[in-house]
């Protein structure tokens, strides 16, 4: 797929009425390729794949949180970045995940074409399928190149929630994932 994604980019460099094999951009196709290969890596994956199996008994009662997960997305209006970190918070029923693999699915939903608030949903959606936890909540804070780019924009963080369960019907519980992750 990089030589097709190579081929694009040295199209799209000519439309801009430059020339690929210049000193400066004779990489350019190649590492816009790999680029752009990295950022929709996460059409090639499934959640299983990712998982690994990495899900354990156990009987902890108490919320697991993962803060600060970076990402990387593309906007799927704009094809243009949008990125930030993630935070995962859970109260397992019996089984906890891999934390590296809380992040994996952060990673696999987040490395395709993308708006924020279905990125959201889709990670509390992975989680709650393969865990069944007794609460869950995603927090996703980005910056989006796309609204940066427009003159009028200032650079803004636009915050995204899902809250499942004891999360949303606890108030004590939601109440203290937001302090956790302040």
């Amino acid at each position: 797929m990089d030589a097709d994604f190579s081929r694009v980019f040295s199209d799209l460099l000519r439309e801009l009425g430059d020339v690929p094999d210049g000193d400066g951009l004779k990489q350019t196709p190649a590492r816009a390729a790999k680029a752009f290969s990295l950022l929709t890596a996460g059409y090639g994956q499934s959640l299983d794949e990712v998982v690994q199996g990495a899900v354990f008994a156990e009987k902890n009662n108490d919320m697991i949180l993962l803060k600060d997960v970076p990402f990387y997305s593309l906007c799927e209006h704009h094809l243009v970045p949008f990125f930030g970190k993630c935070h995962v918070a859970y109260i397992p029923d019996g089984r906890v995940m891999g934390l590296s693999r809380i992040s994996d699915v952060v990673q696999l939903y987040s490395r395709r074409l993308q708006v924020q608030e279905r990125l959201t949903d889709q990670i509390a959606d992975a989680l709650e399928k393969t865990l069944t936890p007794k609460g869950l909540g995603v927090v996703m804070e980005a910056r989006h190149l796309c609204m940066e780019l427009e003159e009028r924009q200032s650079p803004s963080t636009t915050v995204t929630s899902c809250v499942r369960g004891s999360f949303r019907q606890r108030p004590e519980t939601r109440a203290e994932f937001f302090s956790l992750i302040r």
